[in-house]
């Protein structure tokens, strides 16, 4: 983990889910990974979005050429969990369809231009992966 990621992810938890800086006023999560080759418990922040039944975090890695690491650990181990506010949920992770991640990355799109900042920089169809509650 990234001393930029420990700072966002101790800010976030001692302030109730509101961060400053980068990610000021934006909606923030912690999603708690397994590592998909290592098996150690990950933490990563991460804006998403409210959908239909859960939430939407997008595997953008800022519009690098590869995928993000949580991405793969979902795949290989989709239920996970998330800290949204003060708030711990039980989640299973899906990559969206392709009509769910059209209308889901439009929005996200629309509502924070970086993303489609993001898009641009990168060869890759960025990932959108739905996060629904578990069972």
């Amino acid at each position: 983990m990234s001393d930029w990621n420990d700072k966002v992810i101790a800010e976030f938890r001692a302030n109730g889910g509101q961060v400053g800086g980068h990610f000021a006023g934006q909606p923030l999560l912690l999603l708690h990974t397994i590592g998909a080759k290592s098996g150690q418990p990950r933490v990563h922040p991460m804006m998403y979005q409210k959908v239909d039944g859960g939430y939407a975090v997008f595997a953008s890695k800022a519009g690098a050429p590869t995928n993000p690491d949580w991405y793969h650990n979902l795949l290989a181990q989709p239920r996970t969990r998330a800290e949204i506010g003060t708030d711990t949920v039980e989640l299973v992770a899906r990559v969206a369809t392709e009509d769910e991640r059209e209308r889901i990355w439009s929005a996200q799109k629309a509502a924070y231009p970086f993303f489609a900042d993001y898009e641009r920089k990168t060869n890759r169809q960025i990932p959108v992966v739905v996060l629904e509650p578990a069972p």
